[in-house]
C-alpha cells in the first residue's frame, strides 16, 4: 500500500471496511474485528492508528508485530486466516501495520474465541457485533455450508401444497409419472425423495422451497415471499402513485394442455404488471394473429430481471418482499440480500454462474424461466437493452441488498 492510499484511509475515518487499533490491545480484539469484516466484505484493520486516525505508530517491532497477528488469526479465528501482512513507514520512527482481508473469504462465517466459547461477529457500520441468529443463517448460507431453500417449514403438512401445480409440475413439465391426487402416502414419498418435503419428527415437512414453489399460501408462512410493486408518475417515490400492487401467490404457474397459463405465479404476475404500466405496442400480423411489442423495455430483459430476483433473493431476510418500482424513465428492482459469496458485479456481467437457491433454480429451469448457460445478465439484460435502446442496464451491489435498472431512454 502506497502511503498516499493509507493516508486517505486515515482521514476517511473508521467505515465497514477500516478499522483503527493500538497493537497493545488484547489479541482477541484485534481478532474480533478481523472476523467482523471478513464475514462481510474484508478490509483494512490498521495497527498503530489511535481512534481519531492520528498516527501512533507500531509499539511492537515489525517482524514480532507480524508474528503476533498470524498467531491470534491461527488461534483465535476458525477457521483460521492468513491475512496479508504489510508496513508503511509513516515518518521516522513511525510505522504503521496493515492487515489486508480479502472481499470473498470463502469460508464464512468466521469465528473469534470468547473464553471456552466461539463467537460469530458481523460489521455493522464501524462497529463490529456479535451476530444474531438470522444473520449466522445467512453467512452459512453465502458459503454454501447451508441450504436455505431445503430447511423445513414448521406447522406446515401436504395439505398446504398445491397438488394441482404439483401434479402439473410432475406430468407436463418434467414428464413423468405422479400418484392420483388423494394418495398422500405416495405423494410424500415423491416430494421427500425431490427435497420438497423432508422428514421431521416422523413427519414429512414441506421444506422453503416447495412451499414458495407450490404452496397454497406461501405468504402466510413466509412473510418474504412476494413481490411488492408500485408504478410511479415521476422520478423518485411518492405516494401518489399509478399502482400499487402485492404480489402474493407461488412462484410457478399452472399450465393447461395447451401450455396456456391458467393461474400465473409470482414470476408472471410482476412481468404482467410491468406489461400494464409500460408502454407498448400491438398489431394483427399477416396470419391475422395479434402482435405485441413493449416499446419501453424489452421482454427477455424485464423477465430476466424478475427470475434472477426471484430465484437468487436471501430468503433467510424476513418479511421484505421484492422490491418492483416503475418510474417515468427506469424499471428498478431491489432483491434483498448481497451477492452470494465470491460473486461480484463484474463476474455477473461476464456470465458468471452461482446460485443461493440451488432447488429453487432447478425448478425454475425446469419450467424454463432460467438458463443453464449463465449468460441471462450479460446477454438478456446487457445486450437486450443496449439493443433495444442503446442504454446500460445499473447492476448495483449494496450491503444488503442488489438493485437492478433498466432505462427507458425517456
Amino acid at each position: 500500500m502506497l502511503k498516499t492510499e493509507l493516508a486517505e484511509l486515515m482521514r476517511n475515518g473508521e467505515n465497514s471496511g477500516v478499522e483503527f487499533k493500538r497493537d497493545d490491545v488484547r489479541p482477541e480484539h484485534v481478532a474480533q474485528e478481523i472476523v467482523a469484516m471478513s464475514n462481510l466484505q474484508g478490509g483494512y484493520v490498521l495497527l498503530g492508528v489511535e481512534d481519531d486516525g492520528t498516527p501512533s505508530g507500531l509499539a511492537r517491532e515489525t517482524r514480532r508485530a507480524e508474528e503476533w497477528v498470524m498467531t491470534l488469526c491461527r488461534d483465535l479465528v476458525t477457521p483460521p486466516l492468513i491475512p496479508y501482512w504489510e508496513t508503511v513507514q509513516w515518518k521516522p520512527g513511525t510505522v504503521i501495520g496493515i492487515i489486508s482481508l480479502p472481499r470473498d473469504c470463502p469460508d464464512k462465517p468466521y469465528k473469534v474465541k470468547r473464553g471456552a466459547a466461539w463467537v460469530t461477529y458481523v460489521r455493522v457500520g464501524s462497529t463490529s457485533r456479535a451476530a444474531t441468529r438470522e444473520e449466522e443463517a445467512r453467512l452459512y448460507q453465502a458459503s454454501g455450508l447451508m441450504r436455505y431453500d431445503i430447511r423445513p417449514v414448521s406447522g406446515q403438512t401436504l395439505a398446504d401444497l398445491d397438488i394441482r401445480r404439483l401434479g402439473n409440475y410432475f406430468r407436463q413439465i418434467r414428464g413423468q409419472d405422479c400418484p392420483e391426487a388423494k394418495d398422500q402416502q405416495a405423494w410424500e414419498q415423491l416430494l421427500l425423495g425431490t427435497d420438497f418435503m423432508v422428514e421431521d419428527r416422523g413427519r414429512a415437512v414441506p421444506t422453503v422451497a416447495g412451499v414458495l414453489l407450490f404452496g397454497r399460501n406461501p405468504h402466510r408462512w413466509l412473510p418474504q415471499s412476494g413481490i411488492t410493486a408500485v408504478a410511479y408518475s415521476g422520478l423518485d417515490k411518492d405516494y401518489a402513485n399509478r399502482e400499487r400492487a402485492l404480489i402474493r401467490g407461488p412462484i410457478v404457474p399452472l399450465i393447461g394442455p395447451d401450455n396456456t397459463i391458467i393461474e400465473s405465479g409470482v414470476i408472471d404476475q410482476g412481468l404482467d404488471f410491468v406489461r400494464r404500466n409500460s408502454a407498448g405496442e400491438a398489431w394483427i400480423d399477416e396470419e391475422g394473429r395479434r402482435q405485441e411489442r413493449w416499446k419501453d423495455f424489452p421482454l427477455e430483459a424485464v423477465r430476466e430481471v424478475i427470475v434472477n430476483a426471484v430465484a437468487h433473493r436471501d430468503y433467510t431476510i424476513m418479511g421484505t418482499d421484492i422490491e418492483l418500482g416503475l418510474y417515468s424513465n427506469r424499471l428498478e428492482v431491489v432483491s434483498p440480500g448481497a451477492l452470494p459469496n465470491t460473486v461480484t458485479v463484474e463476474k455477473m456481467r461476464r456470465g458468471y454462474r452461482a446460485t443461493r437457491n440451488e432447488l429453487i433454480k432447478e425448478v425454475l429451469r425446469d419450467y424454463r424461466y432460467i438458463e443453464a448457460t449463465g449468460l441471462g445478465v450479460p446477454r438478456k439484460i446487457i445486450r437486450g437493452m443496449l439493443d433495444h435502446n442503446g442504454t446500460e442496464p445499473d447492476l448495483i451491489e449494496e450491503e444488503d441488498r442488489f438493485i437492478v435498472r433498466l432505462y427507458n431512454g425517456n
